[in-house]
């Protein structure tokens, strides 16, 4: 059995039902309390309009930053609850309850008819939630009939909501992890060829597991960003004062020489744009990969890198991009992160942004809306890559 064969809403009986509804709503809020980007929100639509369609009542539930535990007013989900009543033009009752399956919770979800939704306090205020302790799994299954995890974003966390209320209650997954796991699980269990994937970020360490899982399904490999440097080291190549993880060198050597006897291309960087230091006032050069200068900061690939790469990624018919080719916050560095985001937008492939910076990137840069999927979850996305179990999605009964 495969994450694919994980069961959906369409192979419940949800009609009529008092359904949980995990979702993500860990937005970003400014100092007065007020919503700075609700995609993730509006990312949760599809599965909310469908179970009201479904004539179920909803009960959404959510975590908000980091509360450790405690009932925090700065993290409470009030602001939340305003921003799904005017997406859906209906009213969101909210469980203002500081232990979330208080009193309060309670008579709301037992009060609650079929069509109307209402939406419990921050799960984390509880710490029992980070913890996955059965009492709290089982406190939040007593308040309704079924559950519907549609987190993506937490699916890599073994907490109440996620894997906990499975147990409980009868479980599916909802929209948003259904197209997570069938856009990406079909990219990594059965891509359409070439398969090219793009890797970038600061560490090497953050990206081992992807590439040891990617190398056996992939035709090339680009790296770039920071991490990239570990690999030209173990290239024997000097890479001035550019990021380097020391302890990495021997196992970038062997991704390399594993890639080459896959008969994978594994394609460096070429060239560089290397900085006196890592601010919008730093003094750059573009410098070839065998003469990086010896005070050199390498902060983005340079411009016959991105000729290499653009290349690879229009002749693909699928591609995987995870982590920013360059300090791409600063506008002078983001050369090779805004190449790869508008080379993806203009190739005819399946394009598949991993979460994280680089879905940040592609949404500021503005070429969202011609990426085949943007994955929302920066740690989940990552795992999945990674070919990691995911305790969300495990935790959901075959169909």
């Amino acid at each position: 059995m495969t994450i694919l064969s994980k069961r959906r809403m369409k192979d419940m009986k949800l009609e009529g039902e008092k359904v949980l509804v995990r979702c993500d709503f860990n937005v970003p809020m400014d100092k007065s309390g007020n919503i700075t980007d609700d995609s993730r929100i509006r990312a949760s639509l599809p599965t909310i309009e469908h179970l009201l369609k479904a004539n179920a009542s909803l009960i959404l539930m959510s975590h908000l930053g980091r509360p450790k535990g405690e009932a925090k007013p700065e993290l409470t989900l009030a602001p939340v609850a305003k921003r799904i009543e005017e997406l859906l033009k209906r009213t969101v009752h909210f469980a203002d309850d500081d232990v979330v399956t208080g009193k309060k919770a309670k008579q709301m979800a037992a009060d609650l008819k079929p069509g109307e939704i209402m939406l419990l306090q921050n799960l984390r205020f509880r710490k029992e939630e980070e913890k996955n302790e059965a009492s709290f799994s089982k406190e939040l299954a007593e308040l309704g009939t079924a559950y519907v995890n549609d987190a993506f974003g937490t699916a890599h966390r073994a907490h109440c909501s996620t894997t906990g209320l499975a147990e409980f209650l009868p479980a599916a997954m909802g929209f948003l992890i259904e197209k997570e796991i069938d856009i990406m699980g079909k990219a990594l269990e059965n891509p359409e060829k070439p398969f090219v994937a793009i890797l970038g970020g600061a560490k090497v360490s953050d990206k081992i597991g992807v590439i040891e899982n990617l190398i056996d399904k992939v035709d090339v490999l680009l790296i770039g960003g920071g991490m990239a440097f570990t690999f030209l080291r173990a290239e024997g190549f000097e890479i001035g004062q550019s990021l380097l993880e020391e302890d990495k060198i021997e196992m970038a050597r062997e991704l390399i020489h594993k890639a080459e006897e896959k008969g994978v291309a594994f394609i460096l960087p070429v060239d560089v744009v290397s900085a006196s230091d890592v601010s919008e006032k730093a003094r750059y050069e573009i410098a070839e990969i065998h003469r990086m200068p010896e005070n050199g900061i390498g902060v983005d690939i340079g411009p016959k890198t991105i000729g290499l790469f653009e290349e690879r990624i229009m002749n693909a018919r699928t591609v995987i991009w995870n982590g920013p080719m360059g300090v791409f916050e600063i506008d002078i560095f983001a050369e090779g992160t805004k190449a790869v985001a508008k080379a993806m937008s203009k190739c005819k492939a399946i394009t598949i942004v991993g979460g994280g910076d680089s879905a940040a990137a592609v949404e500021e840069m503005g070429f969202a809306k011609d990426m085949t999927h943007i994955s929302t979850g920066g740690g989940a996305s990552l795992e999945f890559l990674e070919g990691k179990v995911l305790p969300g999605i495990d935790a959901i009964p075959e169909k």
